[in-house]
């Protein structure tokens, strides 16, 4: 079925279709009212996610009565990034193939859709969960979830990716071209917004960095590979809070990458978990990483060489807050405001970590 032009195509008769194809609503049963409303304004920048409330008639038995709808950007620059990185077609490939062969939680999915620039994914209604906050950032334990979470994605990928095609690795591909055009394009303009928390070793060898980012991508490329997240951050983190929960859900599967294992964990720790905290507990969720990947059968690793491929790690990562905050839209202030504390945290740990002495 054609994939309308959302929000507005959110009626009644096109989710009657959408609920009774996927076999979810009888043939006599039918959607009569829909009441939308938005989650997490600013918080994500390359679609939009809203709830969706329904009401029927007739027989509907098995039909949810709750939706959360994702769906493309509504923002022209986002949208036209999100189309350059292949971000629709990565997130509906994930979803619908590889989400099963994880024992990693993610969203039930009652319909899942990409039709040129627009997507479209109906999941299952999370909102009793807590929302990580990028703002706040992680404590303790939702830093030991967030790795644990990561364990159970890579460790079935772990050096068996050479299938995936359709995921772009992080080196030597368009993603990597990608990122390399937009650090550059970026990297003036986030200066310019974000100056007071950007580490003063960054902008004195931006120059060095950003022509140093071919290598550094065939660092974060080097076997064994794995099926990365790429964008691993607390606004993609779902915590339970109920006995019946899982720990931890993980949503927004737009970059999936085909990468080191360590630049998920890298990225979740320089620049989700609270500085106070990594500082005091870096060295035991590295460790925490190395033997969990160890128990679920990935073996040759070691702390100190997982350490050394954290720092690595840690400094390319900078092209990832370099492109979100000097290329997209952050007019919103909920948007600037967990970018400003993710630049803050990246900073802190590249200078904790003299993670810039790999440029010489």
């Amino acid at each position: 079925m054609e994939i309308p032009e959302l929000p507005q195509g959110f009626t009644p008769e096109f989710l009657t279709e959408v609920l009774q194809t996927e076999g979810y609503l009888s043939d006599s049963g039918r959607v009569v009212s829909v009441v939308l409303s938005t989650i997490g304004d600013g918080t994500g920048m390359m679609a939009e996610i809203a709830a969706l409330s329904l009401e029927y008639e007739g027989d509907c038995a098995s039909a949810p009565t709750r939706l959360v709808a994702k769906f493309s950007s509504q923002n022209p620059t986002n949208r036209e990034i999100s189309m350059s990185y292949r971000l629709n077609e990565r997130e509906a490939r994930f979803m619908s193939e590889l989400g099963s062969q994880t024992e990693l939680r993610i969203p039930n999915t009652y319909y899942v859709g990409n039709q040129g620039d627009r997507l479209l994914i109906l999941m299952e209604d999370l909102s009793d969960y807590e929302v990580g906050s990028q703002v706040v950032g992680a404590n303790l334990q939702q830093s030991e979830l967030a790795i644990d979470a990561l364990v159970k994605l890579h460790a079935p990928f772990w050096g068996r990716v050479s299938d995936l095609d359709w995921v772009p690795h992080i080196a030597e591909s368009f993603h990597a071209e990608n990122m390399l055009q937009f650090s550059n394009i970026g990297a003036p303009l986030m200066i310019e917004r974000f100056e007071p928390v950007i580490c003063q070793t960054y902008q004195n060898r931006l120059t060095e960095f950003l022509s140093a980012i071919p290598r550094l991508q065939a660092m974060m490329n080097q076997a064994p590979v794995t099926l990365c997240h790429g964008d691993f951050r607390m606004e993609n983190l779902l915590y339970g809070v109920q006995p019946d929960h899982d720990g931890v859900v993980v949503i927004d599967w737009q970059g999936p990458l085909r990468a080191r294992g360590m630049n998920d964990v890298a990225l979740f720790l320089a620049q989700s978990t609270q500085t106070p905290v990594r500082r005091d507990h870096e060295q035991q969720l590295i460790a925490r990483y190395v033997d969990g990947l160890t128990a679920l059968g990935v073996p040759g690793l070691e702390f100190d060489a997982a350490f050394e491929a954290y720092r690595a790690s840690v400094l390319y990562n900078w092209v990832y807050i370099t492109v979100v905050g000097g290329t997209l839209d952050v007019s919103n202030p909920k948007a600037y405001a967990w970018i400003k504390e993710t630049i803050a945290r990246q900073s802190a740990t590249s200078d904790d970590l003299a993670v810039f002495d790999y440029l010489a």
